[in-house]
Protein backbone atom coordinates (compact mmCIF):
# COMPACT_ATOMS: atom_id res chain seq x y z
CA UNK A 1 0.00 0.00 0.00
CA UNK A 2 2.58 2.62 0.96
CA UNK A 3 4.42 1.84 -2.67
CA UNK A 4 0.86 2.42 -3.97
CA UNK A 5 0.54 5.72 -2.35
CA UNK A 6 4.04 7.08 -3.42
CA UNK A 7 3.26 6.08 -7.10
CA UNK A 8 0.32 7.83 -7.22
CA UNK A 9 2.26 10.66 -5.52
CA UNK A 10 4.52 10.77 -7.93
CA UNK A 11 2.05 10.19 -10.72
CA UNK A 12 0.28 13.32 -9.48
CA UNK A 13 2.95 15.80 -10.55
CA UNK A 14 2.82 16.35 -13.72
CA UNK A 15 -0.86 16.65 -13.70
CA UNK A 16 -0.67 19.53 -10.96
CA UNK A 17 2.14 21.10 -12.95
CA UNK A 18 -0.71 20.69 -16.35
CA UNK A 19 -3.27 22.70 -14.46
CA UNK A 20 -0.37 24.86 -13.39
CA UNK A 21 0.45 26.02 -16.80
CA UNK A 22 -3.26 25.85 -17.96
CA UNK A 23 -4.20 28.78 -15.18
CA UNK A 24 -1.50 31.00 -15.10
CA UNK A 25 -2.04 31.30 -18.90
CA UNK A 26 -6.07 31.48 -18.78
CA UNK A 27 -5.41 34.15 -16.10
CA UNK A 28 -3.14 36.12 -17.66
CA UNK A 29 -5.54 36.36 -20.96
CA UNK A 30 -9.02 36.89 -19.81
CA UNK A 31 -10.22 40.66 -19.37
CA UNK A 32 -8.86 42.63 -17.36
CA UNK A 33 -5.97 44.66 -16.17
CA UNK A 34 -5.04 44.16 -12.09
CA UNK A 35 -2.44 47.50 -12.70
CA UNK A 36 -5.56 49.54 -14.07
CA UNK A 37 -8.15 48.14 -10.95
CA UNK A 38 -4.98 48.64 -8.11
CA UNK A 39 -4.52 52.65 -9.56
CA UNK A 40 -8.51 53.31 -10.19
CA UNK A 41 -8.39 57.05 -10.65
CA UNK A 42 -4.65 57.56 -9.98
CA UNK A 43 -4.21 55.81 -13.58
CA UNK A 44 -1.27 57.21 -16.30
CA UNK A 45 0.40 55.57 -18.34
CA UNK A 46 3.65 56.47 -16.31
CA UNK A 47 2.49 54.61 -13.38
CA UNK A 48 0.87 51.55 -14.98
CA UNK A 49 4.61 51.11 -16.02
CA UNK A 50 6.35 51.61 -12.82
CA UNK A 51 4.00 49.43 -11.32
CA UNK A 52 3.90 46.59 -13.75
CA UNK A 53 7.83 46.33 -13.03
CA UNK A 54 7.39 46.05 -9.59
CA UNK A 55 4.47 43.40 -9.30
CA UNK A 56 6.89 41.67 -12.99
CA UNK A 57 4.15 42.23 -14.98
CA UNK A 58 6.50 43.83 -17.69
CA UNK A 59 8.02 40.28 -18.12
CA UNK A 60 7.06 37.62 -21.06
CA UNK A 61 4.26 35.36 -19.61
CA UNK A 62 6.79 32.46 -19.83
CA UNK A 63 9.69 34.27 -17.64
CA UNK A 64 6.60 34.91 -15.34
CA UNK A 65 5.44 31.61 -15.03
CA UNK A 66 9.41 30.17 -14.50
CA UNK A 67 10.12 32.67 -11.53
CA UNK A 68 5.90 32.19 -10.09
CA UNK A 69 7.18 28.37 -10.18
CA UNK A 70 10.22 28.46 -8.54
CA UNK A 71 9.01 29.98 -5.91
CA UNK A 72 5.86 28.11 -5.81
CA UNK A 73 8.09 24.92 -5.03
CA UNK A 74 9.65 26.29 -2.20
CA UNK A 75 5.71 27.13 -0.46
CA UNK A 76 6.04 31.08 -1.44
CA UNK A 77 3.31 32.44 -3.47
CA UNK A 78 4.04 35.76 -3.26
CA UNK A 79 2.05 38.66 -2.36
CA UNK A 80 -1.37 39.54 -2.51
CA UNK A 81 -1.65 43.08 -4.53
CA UNK A 82 -4.44 44.06 -2.62
CA UNK A 83 -3.69 43.31 0.72
CA UNK A 84 -0.20 43.47 0.55
CA UNK A 85 -0.04 40.10 2.31
CA UNK A 86 1.93 36.88 1.80
CA UNK A 87 -0.74 34.88 -0.21
CA UNK A 88 0.50 31.90 1.68
CA UNK A 89 -0.60 33.69 5.31
CA UNK A 90 -3.97 34.52 3.38
CA UNK A 91 -4.95 30.79 2.33
CA UNK A 92 -3.66 29.50 5.77
CA UNK A 93 -6.10 31.93 7.40
CA UNK A 94 -8.99 30.90 5.22
CA UNK A 95 -8.53 27.46 4.89
CA UNK A 96 -9.68 26.47 7.95
CA UNK A 97 -12.94 28.00 7.74
CA UNK A 98 -13.88 25.87 4.32
CA UNK A 99 -12.44 23.01 5.92
CA UNK A 100 -14.90 23.04 8.88
CA UNK A 101 -17.69 23.94 6.11
CA UNK A 102 -16.85 21.49 3.97
CA UNK A 103 -16.08 18.84 6.91
CA UNK A 104 -19.78 18.88 8.36
CA UNK A 105 -21.08 19.07 5.08
CA UNK A 106 -19.18 16.02 4.26
CA UNK A 107 -20.37 13.90 7.38
CA UNK A 108 -23.57 15.07 7.33
CA UNK A 109 -24.15 14.43 3.96
CA UNK A 110 -22.70 10.56 3.96
CA UNK A 111 -25.37 9.53 6.77
CA UNK A 112 -27.95 11.37 5.29
CA UNK A 113 -27.12 9.67 1.79
CA UNK A 114 -26.76 6.15 3.14
CA UNK A 115 -29.91 6.31 5.77
CA UNK A 116 -32.10 8.07 3.24
CA UNK A 117 -31.16 5.91 -0.02
CA UNK A 118 -31.11 2.69 2.02
CA UNK A 119 -34.88 3.45 2.93
CA UNK A 120 -35.46 4.09 -0.20
CA UNK A 121 -34.26 1.23 -1.55
CA UNK A 122 -36.26 -1.16 0.94
CA UNK A 123 -39.08 1.15 -0.15
CA UNK A 124 -38.92 0.64 -3.85
CA UNK A 125 -41.73 2.35 -5.87
CA UNK A 126 -43.62 2.89 -2.43
CA UNK A 127 -45.49 6.52 -2.33
CA UNK A 128 -42.77 7.22 0.24
CA UNK A 129 -40.05 6.12 -2.63
CA UNK A 130 -41.90 8.58 -4.90
CA UNK A 131 -42.25 11.71 -2.83
CA UNK A 132 -38.56 11.51 -1.92
CA UNK A 133 -37.73 11.12 -5.17
CA UNK A 134 -39.34 14.13 -6.36
CA UNK A 135 -38.02 15.96 -4.03
CA UNK A 136 -34.03 15.08 -4.06
CA UNK A 137 -34.63 15.42 -8.51
CA UNK A 138 -36.01 18.57 -7.60
CA UNK A 139 -32.98 20.15 -5.15
CA UNK A 140 -30.13 18.39 -7.16
CA UNK A 141 -31.74 20.51 -10.73
CA UNK A 142 -31.44 23.71 -8.67
CA UNK A 143 -28.36 25.48 -7.96
CA UNK A 144 -26.41 25.99 -4.86
CA UNK A 145 -26.75 30.15 -5.06
CA UNK A 146 -30.45 29.71 -5.17
CA UNK A 147 -30.92 26.85 -2.51
CA UNK A 148 -28.80 29.40 -0.36
CA UNK A 149 -31.09 32.30 -1.06
CA UNK A 150 -34.07 30.41 -0.63
CA UNK A 151 -32.29 29.18 3.05
CA UNK A 152 -31.56 32.73 3.75
CA UNK A 153 -35.13 34.18 3.32
CA UNK A 154 -36.91 31.06 5.25
CA UNK A 155 -34.53 30.41 8.23
CA UNK A 156 -32.92 34.03 8.46
CA UNK A 157 -35.48 36.86 7.19
CA UNK A 158 -38.99 34.67 7.91
CA UNK A 159 -38.29 32.57 10.69
CA UNK A 160 -35.28 34.77 12.26
CA UNK A 161 -33.73 31.68 13.46
CA UNK A 162 -30.14 32.28 12.48
CA UNK A 163 -27.70 34.83 11.26
CA UNK A 164 -27.85 35.54 7.31
CA UNK A 165 -23.93 35.35 7.07
CA UNK A 166 -21.04 36.12 8.36
CA UNK A 167 -18.38 33.31 10.81
CA UNK A 168 -19.20 35.11 14.11
CA UNK A 169 -21.47 37.61 15.84
CA UNK A 170 -19.10 41.08 15.49
CA UNK A 171 -20.72 42.38 18.49
CA UNK A 172 -18.58 39.75 20.74
CA UNK A 173 -15.09 40.43 21.71
CA UNK A 174 -14.99 36.76 22.89
CA UNK A 175 -16.86 34.06 20.27
CA UNK A 176 -17.33 31.28 21.79
CA UNK A 177 -17.56 27.64 19.76
CA UNK A 178 -21.18 27.78 20.12
CA UNK A 179 -21.22 30.97 17.91
CA UNK A 180 -18.96 29.41 15.55
CA UNK A 181 -21.68 26.64 15.04
CA UNK A 182 -24.43 29.01 14.67
CA UNK A 183 -23.27 30.82 12.04
CA UNK A 184 -21.80 27.69 10.08
CA UNK A 185 -25.40 26.02 10.54
CA UNK A 186 -26.85 27.75 7.17
CA UNK A 187 -23.85 27.19 4.87
CA UNK A 188 -23.31 23.98 5.34
CA UNK A 189 -27.25 23.37 5.54
CA UNK A 190 -26.79 24.60 1.77
CA UNK A 191 -24.21 22.62 0.99
CA UNK A 192 -25.48 19.51 2.25
CA UNK A 193 -29.20 19.94 0.91
CA UNK A 194 -27.37 20.27 -2.17
CA UNK A 195 -24.93 16.98 -1.51
CA UNK A 196 -27.61 14.32 -0.36
CA UNK A 197 -29.66 15.28 -3.55
CA UNK A 198 -27.39 13.52 -5.81
CA UNK A 199 -25.90 11.08 -3.19
CA UNK A 200 -28.85 9.83 -2.31
CA UNK A 201 -29.91 8.60 -5.27
CA UNK A 202 -26.32 6.77 -5.80
CA UNK A 203 -27.35 5.12 -2.73
CA UNK A 204 -30.36 3.80 -3.65
CA UNK A 205 -29.61 2.53 -7.28
CA UNK A 206 -26.52 -0.16 -5.36
CA UNK A 207 -28.84 -0.67 -2.56
CA UNK A 208 -31.17 -2.16 -4.91
CA UNK A 209 -28.94 -4.08 -6.76
CA UNK A 210 -27.58 -6.01 -3.60
CA UNK A 211 -30.94 -6.82 -2.18
CA UNK A 212 -31.63 -9.28 -5.03
CA UNK A 213 -28.32 -10.60 -4.21
CA UNK A 214 -28.14 -14.50 -3.55
CA UNK A 215 -25.86 -13.66 -0.18
CA UNK A 216 -28.89 -11.60 0.64
CA UNK A 217 -31.30 -14.16 0.22
CA UNK A 218 -29.51 -16.30 2.40
CA UNK A 219 -29.36 -13.99 5.01
CA UNK A 220 -32.89 -14.17 5.10
CA UNK A 221 -33.39 -17.74 5.42
CA UNK A 222 -31.29 -17.70 8.11
CA UNK A 223 -33.53 -15.66 9.90
CA UNK A 224 -31.69 -12.57 10.17
CA UNK A 225 -33.66 -9.54 11.04
CA UNK A 226 -33.58 -7.04 8.43
CA UNK A 227 -32.36 -4.23 10.30
CA UNK A 228 -29.50 -6.76 10.40
CA UNK A 229 -29.89 -7.41 6.69
CA UNK A 230 -29.87 -3.78 5.59
CA UNK A 231 -26.94 -2.35 7.76
CA UNK A 232 -24.70 -5.27 8.19
CA UNK A 233 -24.66 -7.36 5.29
CA UNK A 234 -26.49 -4.89 1.85
CA UNK A 235 -24.86 -1.91 3.48
CA UNK A 236 -21.17 -2.72 3.21
CA UNK A 237 -21.10 -3.56 -0.92
CA UNK A 238 -23.71 -0.81 -1.23
CA UNK A 239 -22.05 1.85 -0.19
CA UNK A 240 -18.89 1.48 -2.38
CA UNK A 241 -20.39 4.14 -4.85
CA UNK A 242 -20.51 6.83 -2.63
CA UNK A 243 -16.76 6.45 -1.72
CA UNK A 244 -15.63 6.60 -5.26
CA UNK A 245 -18.53 9.94 -4.69
CA UNK A 246 -16.36 11.22 -2.12
CA UNK A 247 -12.87 11.29 -4.18
CA UNK A 248 -14.90 13.06 -7.29
CA UNK A 249 -16.85 15.04 -5.74
CA UNK A 250 -14.16 16.84 -2.80
CA UNK A 251 -12.83 19.21 -5.48
CA UNK A 252 -16.84 19.87 -6.34
CA UNK A 253 -17.62 20.64 -2.22
CA UNK A 254 -14.62 22.82 -2.50
CA UNK A 255 -15.88 24.44 -5.56
CA UNK A 256 -19.79 24.79 -4.47
CA UNK A 257 -17.63 26.05 -1.07
CA UNK A 258 -16.50 29.24 -3.39
CA UNK A 259 -20.49 30.19 -4.34
CA UNK A 260 -21.77 29.42 -0.77
CA UNK A 261 -19.44 31.72 0.69
CA UNK A 262 -20.06 34.72 -1.31
CA UNK A 263 -23.78 34.18 -0.56
CA UNK A 264 -23.56 33.97 3.43
CA UNK A 265 -20.46 36.50 4.03
CA UNK A 266 -18.31 33.52 5.19
CA UNK A 267 -14.66 34.27 5.25
CA UNK A 268 -13.32 31.07 3.56
CA UNK A 269 -11.18 30.01 0.19
CA UNK A 270 -14.26 30.99 -2.01
CA UNK A 271 -15.15 34.08 -0.61
CA UNK A 272 -10.73 34.67 -1.32
CA UNK A 273 -11.26 33.51 -4.26
CA UNK A 274 -14.43 35.46 -5.36
CA UNK A 275 -12.74 38.34 -3.97
CA UNK A 276 -9.24 38.03 -5.95
CA UNK A 277 -11.51 37.30 -8.86
CA UNK A 278 -13.10 40.23 -8.94
CA UNK A 279 -9.64 42.39 -7.97
CA UNK A 280 -7.72 40.07 -11.00
CA UNK A 281 -5.17 39.48 -7.95
CA UNK A 282 -3.26 36.30 -9.89
CA UNK A 283 -1.19 35.33 -7.13
CA UNK A 284 -4.27 34.46 -5.00
CA UNK A 285 -6.17 33.26 -7.72
CA UNK A 286 -3.38 30.55 -8.85
CA UNK A 287 -2.72 29.28 -5.37
CA UNK A 288 -6.35 28.48 -4.60
CA UNK A 289 -6.47 26.90 -7.94
CA UNK A 290 -3.26 24.82 -7.05
CA UNK A 291 -4.50 23.84 -3.63
CA UNK A 292 -7.90 22.87 -5.09
CA UNK A 293 -5.80 20.65 -8.08
CA UNK A 294 -3.90 18.85 -4.94
CA UNK A 295 -6.98 18.47 -3.49
CA UNK A 296 -8.76 16.43 -6.38
CA UNK A 297 -5.25 14.05 -6.10
CA UNK A 298 -5.84 13.77 -2.55
CA UNK A 299 -9.42 12.85 -3.10
CA UNK A 300 -8.77 10.40 -5.21
CA UNK A 301 -6.34 8.34 -3.52
CA UNK A 302 -8.31 8.55 -0.32
CA UNK A 303 -11.14 7.13 -2.28
CA UNK A 304 -8.97 4.21 -3.14
CA UNK A 305 -7.22 3.70 0.25
CA UNK A 306 -10.93 3.62 1.65
CA UNK A 307 -11.82 1.16 -1.37
CA UNK A 308 -9.50 -1.27 0.08
CA UNK A 309 -10.84 -1.05 3.70
CA UNK A 310 -13.81 -1.79 3.12
CA UNK A 311 -13.82 -4.48 0.48
CA UNK A 312 -10.64 -6.36 1.51
CA UNK A 313 -10.52 -8.42 -1.72
CA UNK A 314 -9.48 -5.04 -3.20
CA UNK A 315 -5.55 -4.69 -2.75
CA UNK A 316 -2.88 -2.49 -4.55
CA UNK A 317 0.31 -3.37 -5.61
Amino acid sequence: MARYIARRILEAIPSLLGISVLSFILLHIVPGNPVRLLLGQRYTPARAAILSAHLGLNKPLWQQYVIWLWHALHLNFGYSYVYSLPVFTLVAQAVPHTLELVAVAITVSHIASILLGTIQAYYANSAFDQIVTVVTYFFYSMPSFWIGILVIEMFAITLGWFPSGGIVNPALAHPTFWNYLYHLILPSMTLIITTVAGWSRYMRSAMRETLVLDYIRTARAKGASEFRVLFMHALRNSVLPLITLFGLSLPGLFGGALVIEEIFSYPGMGLLYWNAANDRDYPVLLAVVMLLGAITVLGNLIADVLYSLVDPRIQYN
